[in-house]
């Protein structure tokens, strides 16, 4: 049996992702005034008192799309409903009882599910006893909170904690071993590729572009491991960012690399690199991230490219991400997403490597004899006597040299690219710092 899930459920604009956050004590889902900004099923570990369960943030119920998506918003609806331990079924107070959440409360009934009421937005408690008319939808007594003023909270807690008291399997799941961040312009496959790694529909798939709003974490058992696979907002051009949902999703997707252990940087094979594209690698390259280009919907593209062409246009057009390894997927169908699992499994193993003081020495003492500059520079040559490893993702490496203004981007690039070609890390970036061997 796996952790236990708790949903939160309600109408469009209650306050379920405020009070996921507020209960998780942390931004996770955006909160938006815009209703439907909550598509997918977003979640979070809570602890309480050393007992673990996970919180699931779904859309409002009912909501009409205006992407067309109500159907999927439901889909994702019902499937935490099913999956879920407890409800969280959420109200206005100030709205007070409406249609909706009588046709959600008949649900809830028909289901025979456990349910705490739970009425938002009761800034104050003269504002309690509106809570009574709740009491008709037949799920119980409804507690008051206030998400804005921090209020019930702990109680609301405590319920949650005491209506999971019976279930055994409360202990804190296994530490992921690796996460995985998907990222790339819209509409490129992510979500569909997320579910099929998965093996479930977990999150939203349509043809429209945008779907995806939230950073949505996946957790996913492979091989007896546990990986956390993060499904982000397609991004584009800032200045076509038509709203402050759109800003947030890109700051998020933009989290999610800086997050990630490998980042799956998704490609459109049935069309040309984009601006958007090369500012997304610039951007990974910045954050020193290993990364797979992954180049999806291949099925469609590769009856009119050749593969050994096709990455040799990726490494002239995505220059910063040459070292990276290249997969080719057709996610729909399913094809090679296990291979790219397992190939991201070989690159987080690189990028987690701790090369030994003597074998990273022999790499220099190599690289001395070759071509380190274009010619004499006005300060002398480049020279370095000593290194050592500091971290690893990113791969850090301290140099002590002569003079740490002649190892300029050129010097650090070229000696990147000979240490990736003489040990064990062919395919991960590294980080290389200069220091003056006479510095204390």
């Amino acid at each position: 049996m796996g952790l236990a899930s708790v949903a939160i459920i309600g109408r469009p604009n209650v306050g379920k992702s405020s009070l996921l956050n507020a209960l998780a004590g942390k931004m996770i889902s955006i909160v938006e005034p815009t209703a439907g900004v909550t598509r997918d099923r977003v979640t979070t570990l809570i602890e309480i008192n050393d007992h673990y369960f996970e919180l699931v943030d779904t859309g409002g119920y009912g909501i009409v799309d205006t992407d067309e998506l109500s159907t999927h918003v439901n889909s994702q609806i019902h499937q935490a409903i099913q999956n879920a331990e407890l409800i969280l079924f959420m109200v206005d107070i100030r709205e007070g009882r409406v249609p909706l959440d009588e046709e959600l409360a008949r649900l809830l009934r028909k289901a025979n599910l456990n349910v705490i009421g739970v009425a938002n937005k009761a800034d104050n408690a003269m504002m309690f006893p509106d809570a009574a008319e709740f009491t008709e939808l037949g799920v119980g007594e409804f507690l008051c909170v206030s998400v804005k003023n921090n209020l019930n909270k702990t109680v609301l807690l405590e319920r949650i904690g005491e209506r999971l008291s019976h279930l055994k399997n409360t202990h804190r799941p296994p530490t992921p071993t690796m996460k995985l961040a998907l990222v790339g312009k819209r509409n490129t496959g992510k979500s569909t590729l997320v579910n099929a790694m998965a093996n479930s529909d977990r999150v939203i798939v349509s043809e429209v572009p945008g779907t995806t709003r939230d950073a949505v974490d996946v957790r996913i058992e492979k091989d007896g491991q546990t990986l956390i696979v993060i499904d982000t907002a397609g991004i584009r051009k800032k200045s076509k960012m038509s709203d402050s949902i759109e800003f947030y999703s890109y700051v998020r997707a933009t989290r999610a690399i800086s997050r990630a252990d490998v980042v799956l940087f998704l490609i459109d094979a049935t069309l040309p690199v984009s601006q958007v594209d090369k500012k997304l690698a610039h951007f990974i390259c910045q954050e020193n991230k290993s990364c797979i280009i992954v180049v999806n919907k291949w099925d469609l593209a590769k009856e009119h490219a050749v593969t050994g062409d096709y990455e040799d246009y990726l490494n002239r057009e995505l220059t910063g991400l040459r070292f990276a390894p290249i997969a080719f997927t057709t996610a729909s169908q399913g094809k090679n997403v296990q291979s790219l699992l397992d190939l991201s499994a070989e690159i987080f193993k690189q990028g987690t490597t701790w090369i030994t003081t003597g074998a990273l020495n022999r790499a220099f003492d190599a690289i001395k004899s070759e071509r380190t500059g274009s010619g004499r520079r006005k300060h002398g040559w480049p020279k370095f006597y000593y290194a050592t490893q500091l971290a690893v993702n990113p791969i850090t490496i301290l140099m002590f040299v002569n003079n740490p203004k002649l190892f300029d981007e050129n010097q650090l690039r070229f000696l990147s690219g000979r240490l990736r070609s003489m040990l064990p890390i062919p395919e991960v970036p590294l980080r290389l710092l200069a220091r003056s061997h006479r510095s204390p």
